[in-house]
């Protein structure tokens, strides 16, 4: 009793000091009151602790806290609630400050906006992109009580964020059944098998998915199988980046089975799945459903030549694709399934990259004569097919027709002067008149009467915004006698902002006269020499 004497001590002496009762004194005679009946039960919350409670100390709002609340109080019993009415009586009297509420503390929303200004973003309820955030496993647990408080979320980018890797659950058990998210990015973040798992469980939560990109994750592609199980949860899913996933020939046939319920599907990249090829024959019966499928990305997927046959049967089949990436995979130029050639069958296609395909002159005829029925093609990449190089011709009427292209790309195509001078009549005669981006690097062969022949019509390539008429890396050539004729023609330029030099040899006076052009028109096109 002697704690209790010292107790009774400080109170009298307060009491002289103050004219009026403190509000502290009703906090300390319930104090006294609970260590006097120490007998009648084992534990009871302090009035102290009552009083502080609706204080908000760090994390104290959690979930947990909460819980742990819960039971404390459950477990006061009915002394409990008598000192709550004491108190409650005590305070009319006194009028002592009354005891915060839990929803008085901190709300839920503030907490949210204080984690998103921790990170240096703007607090955005239906948008949260973390991308490139540099994450913690703390910061990974935040993020998953952030889904409690901000219910109204449509699009969540986690991309290139490390830590989520293998902690993925800690998200997704937080998301609530129904939840109106459209978009979920978590581009390189390390994920593990078990992540996929968790995501394939949580599929059903989120049925107005929109977008589920899951590239660069390499390790993922093992649980595929599961995810593709649940993705007919998603019937509404627009978008599927898959590109580097790991994936294998077992997975694509998984997902192919999926397709069959993703008839609103208008993305499709497995590109960088080195291990699918040869799985393709075996994984397209329900590919050629998807009647709006508009992007469809395959490259850098090591497809073999009977891969090709099957795709030759399919691809033409999908009649709203506008973008096919075939690129990196040389079976397509040696293929004697004609798929190049019945790309006729695609008159919305805009654009078709089918670089390094290893395209022989026979398959890029076929291409040739399929481009004359593509009137809508806006972009056109053969770099990197050595084939091309003093036939371009076979495109002449091509491209006379295709007058919608903005990008062209012919890097290291083993182009000559005749080539050049191509594009040049083209030019003048008036086409390609909406050419924007000119890539024509690492084309060594061209002499130098033909460069000079090319930059004395470069002039007319009015939209132009990007050349590019670098040297091989392992190169170096001197300007010479075509670099006035260079210069003239930049000043007829205006579009122009990017031009790639790499590897031409500048003199010093060359180096001045860039100089003094950037300066008198005010440009800053950048000549890295």
């Amino acid at each position: 009793m002697e704690e209790t004497d010292d107790i009774k001590s400080c109170q009298d002496k307060h009491k002289e000091n103050t004219p009026k009762s403190s509000p502290f004194d009703f906090v300390i005679k319930q104090f006294q009151g609970k260590r006097s009946s120490s007998g009648k039960r084992k534990e009871q919350p302090s009035a102290i602790k009552e009083f502080f409670r609706g204080f908000d100390f760090g994390k104290s709002e959690g979930k947990d806290r909460r819980e742990i609340e819960k039971t404390e109080i459950n477990n006061s019993g009915d002394d409990d609630q008598s000192e709550k009415q004491d108190l409650s009586a005590e305070g009319n009297a006194d009028e002592p400050p009354r005891l915060v509420s839990e929803e008085e503390s901190p709300s839920g929303k503030e907490r949210f906006n204080q984690f998103m200004e921790k990170l240096g973003k703007k607090p955005n309820t239906k948008n949260l992109d973390l991308n490139n955030c540099a994450l913690s496993a703390a910061d990974v647990i935040e993020l998953g009580e952030a889904f409690e408080v901000v219910p109204q979320l449509e699009e969540l980018d986690l991309s290139w964020n490390s830590s989520v890797g293998g902690k993925l659950s800690l998200l997704t058990k937080k998301l609530q059944k129904g939840c109106k998210l459209k978009l979920l990015k978590i581009t390189d973040c390390n994920l593990m098998a078990k992540d996929g798992e968790s995501l394939a469980e949580i599929l059903n939560a989120i049925p107005n998915l929109e977008v589920l990109d899951l590239s660069i994750n390499k390790h993922i592609g093992s649980s595929m199988k599961v995810i593709a199980q649940d993705l007919k949860n998603v019937p509404g899913l627009k978008e599927l980046n898959l590109h580097m996933c790991g994936l294998k020939q077992d997975s694509l046939q998984g997902l192919d089975t999926a397709l069959q319920h993703l008839a609103e599907l208008r993305k499709l990249d497995i590109s960088g799945n080195k291990e699918i090829g040869g799985g393709f024959k075996d994984a397209t019966v329900h590919l050629a459903s998807l009647k709006n499928l508009e992007v469809l990305d395959l490259h850098q997927c090591c497809v073999t030549e009977e891969d090709m046959t099957v795709l030759s049967q399919v691809i033409p089949l999908l009649s709203s694709l506008q973008k096919l990436n075939l690129s990196s995979n040389k079976n397509v130029g040696v293929s004697s399934y004609p798929l190049l050639g019945r790309l006729r069958f695609l008159p919305k296609l805009k654009s078709v990259a089918i670089s390094n395909c290893g395209l022989g002159e026979e398959s890029f005829s076929s291409l040739a004569e399929a481009a004359l029925h593509l009137p809508e093609l806006e972009i056109l990449d053969l770099s990197w097919n050595k084939c091309v190089g003093g036939n371009l011709k076979l495109l002449w009427e091509a491209l006379k027709l295709a007058t919608e292209i903005q990008v062209l790309r012919l890097s290291s195509c083993n182009l000559v002067a005749e080539d050049l001078a191509l594009l040049t009549l083209l030019m003048q005669d008036g086409h390609l008149a909406r050419l924007r981006k000119l890539d024509l690097s690492y084309n060594n062969n061209v002499s130098d009467e033909g460069w000079a022949v090319f930059c004395q019509g470069l002039a007319v390539f009015k939209e132009l915004s990007e050349l590019d008429i670098s040297l091989r890396p392992s190169s170096c050539r001197d300007c010479g006698m075509w670099f006035s004729e260079l210069l003239a023609a930049l000043t007829k330029l205006p579009a122009l902002a990017e031009l790639g030099m790499q590897r031409w040899v500048l003199s010093e006076s060359q180096r001045k006269r860039l100089e003094n052009f950037n300066e008198d028109n005010k440009r800053n096109i950048r000549f890295d020499c």
